[in-house]
């Protein structure tokens, strides 16, 4: 395989966004060349990539190609990784470029990544499967405790949080302050926070990505209850400590899924127990990204915008 060029989602600069030709590595024995097929847009980091506000992260800078969402097929490998060229796979982004930073790096036409982070996905779930990573990340969050009881935000990832807990046993209630975001529970109950009066949740998932939650987190758990934070936080969290330590509360960070966490998804997909359907609600052609970025970020009725790139040469 040769380095080559592709073109690629670029955030030039914060709120500066482009399609933009850029050079891909040289693959080495151990990588796949990746033909893009969809790439999911992120809420969470991106948005804070995108405005600028983004705390400091390992490979933060401009200009950088965006995205950990991305499903393509293997177009060129080498070694073992031959008899693979045609499958469809996952990629959770690319740092395979020359010119730019990749961080994420998923959202381009081309990409070069290890033949080993390319997860071979079932043909029948399309473009469903770019849904694979807030799946991970959903089930990493409530593999490490207890099963939430109480899951704070009903986008996409507190859609998957609570429909992953269903699956798993457990009976969850959603947390919404939009009215229009309510909609869409499957088996679960998406309600007015301000409705609740329950004060001993066992555990609590939040995924709002609200610092100034902590406080009435910890006012709504039992004694020895987990409040487990698998939003991203742009600001530092505090809280008050009194009521957390007459509650003896633990604060659990969710970080990145793990394969793990992806192998125990697709099983779940695979059997039924688990549905990835519904929660695409925009699409574009990558030719659009930068009125896509935006209406994901500024459309509350926007779940998860995904770019299509099968027409991009």
């Amino acid at each position: 395989m040769s380095q080559a060029s592709t073109l690629a989602v670029v955030l030039e600069a914060p709120e500066r966004l482009a399609l933009a030709p850029v050079t891909l590595v040289a693959a080495g024995a151990d990588d796949v060349l990746v033909d893009v097929e969809w790439s999911g847009i992120s809420t969470g980091t991106e948005r804070l990539l995108w405005s600028g506000r983004m705390p400091p992260f390992p490979g933060l800078g401009y200009p950088l190609v965006p995205g950990y969402e991305t499903i393509g097929r293997i177009a060129e490998a080498s070694g073992d990784a031959r008899d693979r060229i045609g499958q469809r796979v996952f990629v959770p982004g690319s740092r395979g470029f020359a010119d730019v930073r990749g961080l994420f790096g998923g959202a381009a036409r081309r990409l070069v990544v290890p033949a080993a982070k390319a997860v071979a996905v079932d043909e029948a779930l399309g473009e469903n499967a770019v849904l694979l990573a807030l799946a991970a990340t959903a089930r990493h969050a409530v593999a490490g405790g207890t099963l939430p009881e109480l899951v704070v935000g009903h986008g996409v990832l507190g859609r998957l949080v609570a429909r992953l807990v269903k699956a798993l046993g457990g009976d969850p209630v959603v947390w919404e302050s939009n009215p229009a975001r309510r909609s869409g529970a499957e088996g679960y109950r998406a309600i007015d926070p301000a409705t609740d009066e329950r004060r001993d949740y066992r555990a609590v998932c939040d995924v709002s990505g609200d610092p100034g939650i902590l406080d009435t987190l910890i006012g709504r758990i039992s004694a020895g209850g987990e409040v487990v934070l698998a939003g991203f936080y742009e600001t530092s969290l505090s809280f008050a400590f009194p009521p957390a330590f007459m509650r003896e509360a633990r604060i659990r960070i969710a970080a990145e899924w793990k394969p793990a966490d992806m192998e125990a998804v697709i099983a779940l997909v695979s059997s039924g127990a688990l549905s990835l359907d519904g929660l695409i609600t925009h699409r574009a052609a990558a030719e659009d990204a930068t009125d896509a970025y935006r209406t994901a970020f500024a459309d509350p009725a926007c779940l998860k915008m995904i770019l299509d790139w099968r027409a991009r040469s």
